[in-house]
């Protein structure tokens, strides 16, 4: 069984990690973290679109 964490919870498990990470490491990281975001947005980009479809439209 999976368990959600929260954004502190990750922050708390995160900070040892990033003080010890090399550069290349934290480059990396700031990479996915850039794409979440991307992926975030698209995501709310695509709900949009799907609510703005007329309903006839749709079936």
């Amino acid at each position: 069984m999976s368990k959600d964490l929260s954004l502190v919870q990750v922050a708390h498990g995160l900070s040892e990690t990033i003080i010890t990470a090399s550069d290349k490491e934290l480059e990396l990281f700031q990479k996915i973290i850039q794409e979440s975001f991307k992926l975030r947005d698209g995501h709310k980009n695509l709900q949009h679109l799907i609510q703005s479809v007329p309903q006839k439209a749709a079936q």
